[in-house]
């Protein structure tokens, strides 16, 4: 017989979520007790791990020499469209190609649109690099047909046999969290070196939006409609394709342009492997130059197409006035005339250099402001490494020195650290808030070790305690077997790299996301002021955020934290908002008759009911932060996204796709313990 006193009933009298915290002190302080004489708690031994990376890249290989040479054929059946693609938009006189984007503009938004389309064109033109645009869009032209194909294909497949639906889904994720850089090496040895390569690797990435949208669409289609279609004899592909589909047009067109920007995201890393020379080669080769003004020119070149094909492709999407179709006509036939009266003196669209001065100003303007305040950037720079990211990435004994701190970190010091955490959570439990104390110990110790230099029983105890809580026990053992997979596979620091930086990025955009979103929901002013802000950041591809960082900070890993902070910050600002201010009145009303305060009401009441949408946000912004993390390899990084750059460079198929499923597994967990505890919050709503 038990009784309050016996440590098990005690532990069982707890919460969910302070016996899952309790356990992983437990299990940290064990670690730090026993690390004197059991090293291997510190450290997975060498000895321990397995030959992962050799035997996926043996069976890989095998696997790619043996599909090679059907490969090999799909690669040129493609590489006609491809060419032909890239022949017409050359060929084509630059006044058509304008004239016929302003036209369609018309057509999809009336003069807003068609203006839109007209100065991107027309900017893009000025700024030389014309041709290599054109080159863009042959890309983007063939592989988001493709990827539209096999999306769309996927999509009513999972609809039409639902047993297949959650393998379906299990691979979508797995396409949309493994890094884009990770599959490229094996479509080098499949396709080769190209542009054609370059062109699948961009359908593959642009696929499962489609793909996602499509099966989104169908399930929402109308019971009675379906109903209606059965009833009217129809058969299945009529029923389909006459009723369903029409009916789910609209998802679709939104699938239809998450595919086109993903297609265009991916136009400067297809250009890594693809050897063509579009605008996402010049972006590269500027960057490779320093010549931060082309390179910043050549970015933007990307973000106007971008911004115009969302525009465009999103009108699609949504209920539009029908436009004066003799407008468009006349605005083709204007472009026609003007093409033909001016052929003799048409000028080449290399010719256009208006935007050359700017670029070669913003390079000047950028040394001058650099030897200038180069002593402030640097300041900047070594103040967030020294005193922010260091301590975080190897812990406070380590970070601490007499060169950076002024004194030396001391044990004595680490004694009173944890004595001051164990002091607060002392009071904490007492209060009645147990697992909140819990936590302060486990950041305590988390910030005097380091992320990188936690113990893996620790991390793997933390994790799948965190798990439980989120989604039960089924959640906490497959989180407990992906992370241990990667353990056993000898990528387990270079994963705690990963997490440390990608853990740091998301917790800056959580604290000033956050507090944009919260304001934003307060003043309409501040949203008015933001909202054009984030539709811009939200249209940029990755591969662009690396130029401004890189133009003040240079090549670190304080540039790659701006640059993940800036392309992930977005979800949690939009998310903040969208979850306060869709608060019922109904519950406002109430809490304002009670008499509570605006911030009563917002900490009590809208807050609570936003958590769900809220918790959605930091999900998006987690999987950005870990898309950002690969591409920000480039520029410093260490981690499982340097390994895949490194394996891309060596034709590594292992450890490409070792590192790859690694930063996969990561996403994926942290992907479904945010998904769990917002399902939870959910259900405690009532939603």
């Amino acid at each position: 017989m038990t009784t309050r006193s016996d440590p098990v009933a005690i532990f069982r009298h707890q919460t969910p979520g302070a016996q899952a915290a309790l356990l992983t002190v437990l299990v940290g302080a064990l670690c730090l007790a026993l690390e004197p004489v059991a090293p291997w708690l510190g450290a997975w031994p060498t000895a321990w791990t397995l030959p992962a990376t050799d035997w996926v890249g043996t069976v890989t290989e095998a696997v790619l020499q043996a599909i090679k040479p059907v490969a090999r054929w799909f690669s040129r059946l493609l590489s006609y469209p491809m060419n032909g693609a890239d022949w017409l938009l050359n060929i084509t006189p630059w006044p058509i190609v304008l004239g016929v984007t302003t036209a369609v503009g018309w057509l999809l938004g009336g003069v807003p649109m068609a203006l839109l389309g007209f100065l991107g064109l027309s900017f893009v033109l000025a700024s030389g690099y014309w041709s290599e645009s054109m080159n863009t869009l042959a890309l983007v032209a063939v592989s988001v047909p493709v990827a539209l194909v096999v999306g769309g294909a996927i999509g009513i497949l999972a609809n039409e046999v639902p047993r297949i639906k959650t393998a379906v889904d299990a691979v979508l994720d797995v396409m949309q969290t493994v890094p884009t850089f990770a599959y490229l090496t094996p479509l080098l040895l499949l396709f080769g070196f190209g542009p054609v390569v370059g062109l699948i690797a961009s359908a593959i990435y642009a696929a499962p939006p489609m793909a996602r949208n499509v099966i989104l669409g169908l399930e929402r289609v109308d019971p009675d409609i379906k109903e209606a279609a059965i009833m009217s004899g129809g058969t299945r592909w009529q029923q389909l394709f006459q009723v369903e589909l029409p009916s789910a047009s609209t998802q679709i067109m939104v699938g239809v342009n998450q595919s086109l920007m993903a297609a265009l995201s991916m136009v400067i890393i297809a250009a890594v492997i693809g050897g063509f020379d579009d605008i996402g080669w010049e972006v590269l080769l500027t960057m490779r130059k320093a010549q931060f003004g082309q390179s910043l020119l050549a970015g933007l070149v990307i973000v106007v197409f971008a911004v115009v094909i969302d525009r465009m492709s999103g009108a699609m999407a949504t209920e539009r006035k029908k436009h004066d179709t003799r407008v468009f006509y006349g605005l083709l036939l204007v472009s026609v005339a003007v093409t033909l009266l001016f052929w003799a003196r048409l000028p080449n669209p290399a010719e256009f250099t208006a935007l050359a001065p700017v670029a070669d100003h913003v390079d000047q303007a950028l040394t001058t402001f650099t030897v200038a305040n180069g002593a402030t950037l640097d300041a900047i720079k070594n103040g967030a490494m020294f005193y922010g990211l260091l301590p975080l990435r190897i812990g406070l004994d380590q970070a601490v020195l007499p060169f950076t701190w002024g004194f030396a970190w001391t044990a004595g010091m680490s004694a009173a650290l944890f004595a001051a955490g164990a002091g607060l959570c002392l009071v904490l439990a007492w209060r009645g808030r147990l697992t909140s104390g819990l936590m302060v110990m486990i950041g305590v110790g988390v910030l005097e070790t380091g992320i990188t230099n936690l113990p893996w029983p620790f991390v793997l105890t933390g994790a799948g305690a965190l798990a439980w809580v989120a989604g039960g026990r089924r959640l906490a053992l497959t989180v407990l077997v992906l992370l241990s997979t990667i353990l056993v596979s000898g990528l387990w620091d270079r994963a705690l790299l990963s997490l440390y930086l990608s853990g740091a990025s998301v917790f800056a955009c959580t604290v000033v996301g956050g507090a944009t979103g919260v304001l934003c929901a307060v003043s309409p002013l501040a949203w008015r002021v933001v909202r054009p802000i984030c539709d811009m950041l939200q249209t940029i591809p990755l591969f662009v955020f690396l130029i401004p960082v890189l133009m003040f900070f240079q090549i670190g890993e304080f540039s790659a934290f701006l640059a993940i902070c800036a392309y992930a910050i977005v979800p949690m600002i939009r998310y903040t908002r969208h979850g306060l201010v869709s608060t019922p009145p109904d519950l406002i009303e109430a809490a304002t008759a009670t008499g509570a305060t605006p911030w009563q009401i917002m900490r009590d009441v809208r807050t609570p009911y936003a958590a769900p949408t809220i918790l959605l946000g930091l999900n998006q912004t987690i999987l950005y932060g870990f898309a950002m993390l690969v591409i920000a390899a480039l520029i410093g990084t260490t981690g499982l996204g340097q390994s895949i750059y490194l394996a891309l460079g060596q034709a590594d198929v292992g450890l490409g796709l070792s590192a790859g499923a690694a930063m996969a597994i990561l996403a994926l967990i942290a992907d479904r313990i945010v998904q769990g505890f917002a399902e939870e919050r959910r259900q405690a709503l009532g939603l």
